[in-house]
């Protein structure tokens, strides 16, 4: 229950201040100079308090959004490994942005601001060029982030903020549910043709770097990722069954990829020359330890030697899954190669099964009208 008590400073100042008292609740005072605004509060306090929500607008104005994103980094992050060196950037981010403000001051309007500023800001990279150790070149670009890349750090901000919400008590709600996430392009479908990719495993075949060649086609066989595929140990391949056991993927579940044709033999060819020492299929040992090859110069001057236009590495894993589409395999049949949990990454190859997808409607039309 709510009492005002008229306060008379020495100076004649008058004040009016509030004390609510409710059981099983902390005590909760206010000073107000306004009576009408003193009963105003006493009034809105004290529904809040009924509903549950006024210890956590109070804790909203005692910690900052800095303090909320320093704690999310030392005891959340940690337990995810797999992607914390980018969130960890991405937060850095948000808290050189926001770090100051309260938690009950950042709303969805201010999230939203910041949002067009990840759009719209210019990034400036140098990319450095080696021969022999030496650099020959710096090569300065500037680009602005992608939508795909800016719903990225909103969805690593949200997540400090469903723990506050959830978790800690020091949010009502997540001001994230108001706010709109950029559109997205659609899915980029980039893959070889059959000229292309007749050049572009020539050009791997006469690479200085003898791991190109076996990289590439365990990438267009299996599908699988730059990061999977590098990272690969001799303790995940198992030859007499034909397959691959990837213990960390990218949603982060084991998936097992089949092996057949090229790629089958080129693993096999490449087990009987095992280094001694190195887990790593494609692996080096120096003085930090054991490590993955390096193999961006070799693609990319086999890119350049098979005159490839708009050919990224990840274009592989997109032509994997075209060559499926094409060659009859169905949409969930694709999705458990690659490794998608749903069908919704997969449908941007659906045209390229057109064939499969009338052979079905033939048969079904053949079976019920004759």
């Amino acid at each position: 229950m709510a009492t005002i008590e008229k306060r008379v400073s020495k100076k004649g100042e008058v004040s009016y201040r509030v004390k609510i008292r409710m059981l099983g609740h902390e005590h909760v005072t206010e000073t107000f100079t306004r009576l009408t605004d003193a009963k105003r509060w006493a009034q809105d306090t004290e529904s809040a308090i009924r509903d549950g929500r006024h210890f956590r607008t109070a804790e909203a104005k005692k910690h900052t959004m800095g303090e909320a994103i320093d704690r999310y980094i030392k005891d959340i992050l940690p337990q995810k490994p797999k992607n914390e060196k980018a969130v960890r950037a991405q937060l850095v981010w948000w808290k050189n942005q926001i770090g100051a403000k309260l938690l009950a001051d950042v709303t969805p309007a201010l999230i939203g601001e910041k949002r067009d500023k990840l759009l719209n800001e210019p990034i400036t990279s140098t990319r450095r060029e080696k021969k022999k150790g030496i650099i020959v070149n710096e090569i300065t670009t500037t680009k602005r982030r992608s939508p795909a890349t800016v719903v990225r750090y909103m969805a690593a901000i949200s997540v400090v903020f469903t723990e506050a919400f959830k978790e800690w008590g020091w949010l009502e709600t997540s001001p994230m549910a108001k706010v709109k996430k950029p559109k997205e392009a659609k899915g980029r479908v980039r893959f070889l043709d059959d000229n292309e990719r007749v050049a572009l495993l020539e050009a791997c075949k006469g690479s200085v770097n003898t791991y190109l060649f076996p990289i590439v086609v365990l990438a267009l066989s299996t599908g699988m990722r730059a990061g999977e595929i590098m990272n690969l140990t001799w303790d995940d391949v198992d030859l007499h069954r034909q397959r691959i056991i990837l213990q960390e993927t990218k949603n982060g579940e084991r998936r097992a990829a089949p092996l057949a044709g090229l790629a089958l033999e080129e693993m096999k060819r490449l087990s009987k020359c095992r280094r001694l020492g190195i887990r790593l299929i494609f692996g080096s040992k120096t003085a930090r330890g054991e490590h993955p090859i390096n193999i961006r110069s070799a693609w990319e001057t086999a890119v350049k030697k098979a005159e490839l236009e708009d050919f990224r590495f990840h274009d592989l894993r997109h032509s994997c899954a075209s060559y499926l589409a094409m060659n009859g395999a169905s949409l969930a049949e694709i999705a458990e190669v690659l490794g998608h949990k749903t069908l919704q990454m997969v449908k941007r190859y659906a045209h390229l099964s057109e064939s499969h997808t009338l052979g079905v409607v033939e048969r079904m039309n053949q079976k019920i009208f004759g």
